[in-house]
């Protein structure tokens, strides 16, 4: 079954790791050995792991190894097969070919899979990712693929952070049960999780178990790794480990580091130690990775005992506390509050070479900064700019967005100009912080320039933009342009902030921008399940005051519990009078389903408008019966009304009605006595 991939956008890179050794394969003659899948080691995927100490720890993605060039044929072998050297000639040739098109015509022919296949892992090794595509639709037109075939070409797609020409391919396989070939669905999985898919990458994996998968520990350590990086990845990684020990699988030190990271960037420390433990249990050696994995669980809290005696443990076991380490341990100074100590290890750091960026003082800084310590804090900025530590300008976003928090708005300015004439790079993070600060000081100008260059620049506005510049337009009083802001925000599939909404709700209903009013409360609708229920009357007086009764109903029909009667009867009474006669006979069911009683005044608004309209005899016998049916009399002035103009609906009819109306009325009213 092929899955969808319309839902794919913008990638992301992510966190992968290599497969477990598989058997080796018995030997065959060279001409006819499949392709070998030879995995990296163990301790290969170990080393190749990149440590952050800035974010929740996290491992980088080594580069996982293919199906491998088969290993060559003894001498004997080699030497006496012209066919094999003929091929080895040919596959060099269309290497080297700067016409691979006219290579592949030519020689093409001679090639088996196993020769293509390595072909294409070594257009891979050198990034030839167009000379990759033609090659593969080579290989797909003549049909000579295979799974390994498969699972190099997904791999590469995912490396030049294109999934969705990887999805597209995965959804093209013919056979079904090469679709759940194990290596082809980890690469798949690995492409979505790398370019930060991991959603999509979950709905792949559920399909593949439907068609038939049965995952491999490389599986769920790819899923694994993806869960670092989205809101409900703690959630996502328990129920992914479940499933693993279900499924009869150990995990390893690789996948248990990955775990204690994610228990790390969703403050779940208790989790983290325990994992860690359960590791060690087990007889796995906690490295690095595993230290620092912990250490960072403890600067949610900032609990520097814990730290510090985890940094010890470490050092007893033989393991070097480095850059990554150390800077993890000032993460938690800062965040306990212990700035004395933070600068301790801040002077450590330099006089070990390990801060020569600006990652350790903007730990600093930022935790200055967020205590109110504004005046450190541009005391720490200041020193780092005088030893001309290497910088990418996220120093100046904090000092940035610290004046705008003091109300220093004249000096963030200021620093936000200079961030412009000092550096030649910009980021959605940096961009942000200087559109806040542009926009609490006022600078529309400015505003519109930053704008401009996120444009030029391709870079994409995330929740931040948009909350940043509705609020900046809301004290503008540029109300329409903060509805059209939002509107944007809306679509880009960010929630509002419900604050925000309501008070633009009332503004706009102020300036008599009504439907626009209710174009937002929708947006916070649909975003927000459970909203302040006192927003659904203010959008009610506010359609009604505008005419738009047909809105009004919407509203009414779907929260009249959380409205007053006061109001349901204000509603009431402008609909009566000049809503859609088409919808009279809901309205009414509506009030009357929502507790409010319908008097003879309503109904006599209800007739009035049908009278007028002998093409509407239908609704108004409809809603005699339906008043007879719920108990509801006709008043005289009603009956009159109704028989003086019962010519234009039919004399006969009419008083058939009226009668049966009165009969039925009368066994209501009994049955209600006798109950």
């Amino acid at each position: 079954m092929a899955i969808p991939s319309s839902t794919l956008a913008a990638s992301s890179p992510n966190i992968l790791r290599p497969r477990p050794p598989a058997p080796a394969p018995l030997p065959l003659p060279p001409l006819l050995c499949p392709p070998s899948v030879p995995p990296p080691s163990r301790a290969a995927a170990r080393s190749s792991r990149v440590l952050s100490a800035s974010a929740p720890a996290a491992l980088a993605e080594p580069s996982r190894a293919e199906p491998a060039p088969r290993r060559p044929p003894p001498a004997a072998w080699k030497h006496s097969s012209k066919s094999y050297l003929a091929r080895q000639a040919a596959v060099l040739e269309i290497q080297q070919s700067p016409d691979l098109d006219a290579a592949l015509e030519r020689l093409g022919g001679l090639l088996k899979v196993q020769d293509l296949n390595a072909i294409l892992r070594y257009f891979g090794k050198l990034d030839r990712m167009q000379d990759i595509s033609k090659l593969f639709q080579y290989m797909q037109k003549h049909e000579k693929i295979s799974a390994a075939s498969y699972s190099s070409y997904i791999k590469f797609a995912g490396t030049s952070h294109n999934p969705l020409n990887a999805l597209e391919i995965y959804n093209s396989i013919p056979d079904a049960s090469m679709r759940i070939n194990v290596f082809i669905s980890n690469a798949v999985l690995s492409c979505l999780v790398k370019n930060g898919k991991f959603g999509i990458g979950m709905k792949c994996f559920q399909q593949m178990k439907r068609d038939g998968l049965k995952p491999d520990i490389i599986t769920y350590s790819t899923l694994l790794a993806g869960c670092m990086k989205v809101n409900d990845g703690y959630t996502k990684a328990l129920e992914l480990i479940q499933e693993l020990e279900y499924n009869s699988l150990k995990m390893d030190s690789v996948m248990y580091g990955t775990l204690i990271a994610v228990c790390a960037s969703n403050n779940h420390c208790e989790d983290a130690e325990r994992f860690f433990r359960q590791m060690v249990n087990e007889g796995h050696t906690p490295n690095e990775f595993h230290y620092s994995s912990l250490l960072n669980s403890y600067s949610a809290d900032g609990n520097y005992k814990k730290a510090e005696a985890l940094v010890q443990d470490m050092k007893s076991a033989g393991l070097v506390v480095n850059k990554v380490i150390l800077t993890t341990l000032l993460k938690v100074y800062v965040r306990g509050g212990l700035f004395d100590k933070s600068r301790e290890l801040l002077a450590e750091l330099e006089l070990l070479g390990h801060a020569k960026d600006e990652m350790s003082y903007c730990l600093l800084m930022d935790g200055l900064a967020k205590a109110g310590r504004t005046d450190e804090a541009k005391s720490v900025f200041d020193e780092m700019m005088g030893k001309s530590v290497k910088s990418d300008g996220y120093a100046h976003c904090i000092m940035i967005s610290a004046f705008c928090r003091c109300g220093l708005l004249q000096e963030a300015k200021l620093l936000a100009k200079d961030f412009e004439a000092k550096f030649d790079r910009y980021d959605l993070v940096i961009l942000n912080t200087m559109l806040c600060a542009y926009c609490r000081a006022g600078e529309m100008e400015s505003v519109m320039q930053t704008l401009k260059k996120m444009d030029e620049l391709a870079i994409s506005p995330d929740y931040n933009t948009f909350h940043i510049l509705v609020k900046y337009f809301f004290k503008e009083k540029l109300y329409l342009l903060a509805y059209r802001t939002m509107g944007d925000m809306h679509k880009k599939g960010h929630r509002p902030e419900e604050g925000l909404c309501s008070s633009l709700i009332f503004q706009l209903g102020n300036m008599n921008a009504y439907s626009e009013a209710f174009s937002v409360y929708n947006m916070l609708r649909y975003s927000k399940r459970n909203m302040c229920k006192a927003l659904h009357e203010k959008i009610l007086h506010i359609l009604i005051s505008g005419r738009l009764y047909k809105e009004a109903y919407v509203v009414v029909k779907d929260n009249a519990g959380s409205i007053s009667k006061q109001a349901v009867r204000k509603f009431a009474t402008a609909f009566m009078k000049s809503g859609n006669v088409n919808l009279i006979n809901d309205v009414l069911k509506v009030i009357h389903a929502s507790g409010n009683k319908i008097d003879q005044k309503l109904f006599n608004m209800a007739v009035s408008r049908f009278i007028v309209l002998p093409e509407k005899k239908e609704l108004l016998l409809q809603l005699l019966q339906w008043m007879s049916g719920h108990g509801y009399a006709i008043d005289l002035s009603t009956r009159d009304l109704i028989l003086k103009n019962s010519r234009f609906f039919g004399d006969e009819l009419i008083k058939e009605t009226l009668s049966k109306h009165r009969l039925s009325l009368k066994g209501v009213r009994s049955h209600k006595r006798k109950e």
